[in-house]
């Protein structure tokens, strides 16, 4: 067969979320042609499932710089830089005008499917270099292929929860029980409220989206009888989430942690530990709920879990993706499934917040050159994701693709000793957004600003609501290192015992109990 010049060809994106879009404004900025192939109806569809969810960090570094000077042209007008966007504001005051902008460089439905070197699969080595990528995608019921010189895959993970079951496997029914399950930031308060209302739910998760759910909950259930709580967690105890003790390397001074625990505590939530799910039975009648089976320690006591609840949210975390990948030549790590360079700055496992340095192309490369994960999908399993971290990384991947390796090398993250990856600033945020010195003043005392330490950059989170080893904290380094808690609140304030999120969690995960 004919053998198509790669350099001719476009470089097609995988995802019009953030990172996605920001890939190819870098690309066009470049010369480059970018294809950009979104499998929902608009952009960001992943970001606007979770629109009602306010980000812990302000507009200036949630918008990426080269869309910002490709909207510059168009007459945007950019929303204050100091205010905290919701979900749906990123949607629709930044990614549906830069989509916009992009034009027909952007194409919707288009859920890609597959994608492997131009007549060669995995194993064939021979002219591999030279061979372009092909990559198919359905349109509805239509299957069609596009040849790219270069992929990007910023698909993201939203789409593939963690399991509920144990050992990373589904629970038996769980497929049968998709029903009753509504993803991970469910808005109970909003739109989906009359789902909760009454009924019973059980939260399965121990990070930030699981406790906001659960506060969520306890608010509806001070206005509507009949409603309960059950929250289930993998390990032996909540007290990461909660703050404090020795898995705090700061006071307990998470204003949502303490809440949390408060309504533990208050029995406005039934807390189960050493919780595991084996099985989701569903009656034949819809209404009569799901009946969740598996083993959990409740009071101190050991015992077999039979519940029934009318919803789940399973707020369990994600994985990548991978099956479309199956002919691509990857290096990932065994862990966590992210390129294996990037792999230790991000185990969950072994770091919290901490520092995750800069880094670009070649951390991101693979066997097969040309194709990259990038965006949150790089983060493999890792729950942080840095938002200014992947534009970052687009920035150099398109240099890259340009040729320009000066640049492509030159990777870099300047930003502010400020709180902005704390979810303090979410908290004290009022409905408009707009965070006032105060508030500010109170999340910096609270540790919300010791992300990085003094030679590293700082951590911003996209607010899918991080994870508690994200929010704050220091990670694995000291806290003279990182300036963690050496920071006094002003002279004519208090010390804020409820202002912050529980920080400084020493290994991720495996400081778990």
């Amino acid at each position: 067969m004919s053998e198509t010049p790669r350099e001719s060809l476009p470089v097609v994106v995988i995802g019009a979320g953030p990172v996605g879009l920001a890939a190819a404004a870098h690309l066009l900025e470049r010369g480059l042609e970018p294809l950009v192939l979104e499998a929902g109806g608009d952009p960001g569809a992943a970001v606007a499932s979770w629109g009602h969810v306010r980000l812990f960090s302000p507009w200036r570094y949630d918008v990426d710089a080269a869309a910002r000077r490709l909207l510059a042209d168009t007459g945007w007008a950019e929303p204050d830089p100091d205010t905290l966007p919701t979900g749906g504001d990123l949607v629709r005051d930044y990614l549906t005008p830069l989509a916009g902008a992009l034009g027909d460089r952007v194409r919707y439905g288009a859920r890609v499917t597959d994608v492997a070197r131009d007549g060669a699969d995995r194993s064939r080595s021979l002219g591999r270099e030279r061979r372009p990528y092909l990559v198919r995608y359905t349109v509805g019921a239509e299957t069609r292929e596009v040849r790219a010189r270069a992929v990007l895959d910023a698909s993201g993970t939203y789409g593939t929860p963690n399991p509920l079951g144990p050992s990373g496997l589904r629970a038996v029914g769980e497929e049968r029980a998709a029903g009753h399950l509504s993803g991970g930031l469910p808005d109970v308060l909003g739109v989906d409220r009359e789902r909760f209302a009454g009924r019973t739910t059980l939260v399965v998760g121990m990070g930030h989206s699981a406790a906001n759910t659960l506060l969520s909950l306890v608010d509806l259930a001070a206005d509507e009888p009949g409603t309960r709580i059950v929250w289930a967690i993998r390990g032996g105890s909540p007290r990461r989430l909660y703050g404090g003790g020795s898995d705090d390397e700061l006071p307990a001074r998470g204003l949502l942690g303490t809440r949390l625990r408060d309504a533990v505590e208050a029995g406005g939530v039934e807390l189960l530990t050493r919780v595991a799910i084996e099985r989701l039975d569903v009656p034949a009648a819809p209404q009569d709920g799901v009946r969740v089976l598996g083993t959990a320690r409740q009071d101190g006591v050991d015992g077999a879990l039979d519940l029934r609840v009318d919803t789940i949210v399973n707020a369990t975390g994600f994985r990548p993706d991978l099956d479309l990948l199956r002919e691509i030549r990857l290096d990932l790590d065994p862990v966590v499934e992210a390129p294996r360079a990037i792999a230790p700055l991000i185990d969950p496992n072994h770091h919290s917040c901490g520092t995750v340095p800069a880094h670009g192309e070649t951390e991101l490369a693979h066997p097969d050159d040309g194709f990259y994960l990038v965006g949150m999908k790089s983060y493999g399993r890792a729950p942080t994701f840095l938002l200014a971290t992947g534009y970052e990384q687009v920035r150099s991947v398109a240099a890259a693709l340009a040729g320009d390796r000066a640049a492509a090398d030159a990777v870099e993250l300047n930003l502010p000793q400020t709180g902005v990856c704390s979810s303090d600033l979410a908290l004290a945020a009022d409905a408009d957004g707009v965070v006032t010195p105060g508030a500010l003043a109170l999340a910096e005392a609270s540790g919300g600003g010791c992300c990085a330490a003094p030679s590293g950059p700082q951590a911003v989170t996209l607010g899918l609501g991080a994870p508690p080893e994200a929010v704050g904290g220091c990670g694995g380094t000291t806290a003279e290192a990182s300036g963690c808690g050496t920071s006094a609140a002003p002279a004519a304030q208090p010390e804020p015992v409820k202002a912050g999120f529980a920080t400084g969690v020493g290994h991720g995960r495996s400081g778990d109990e």
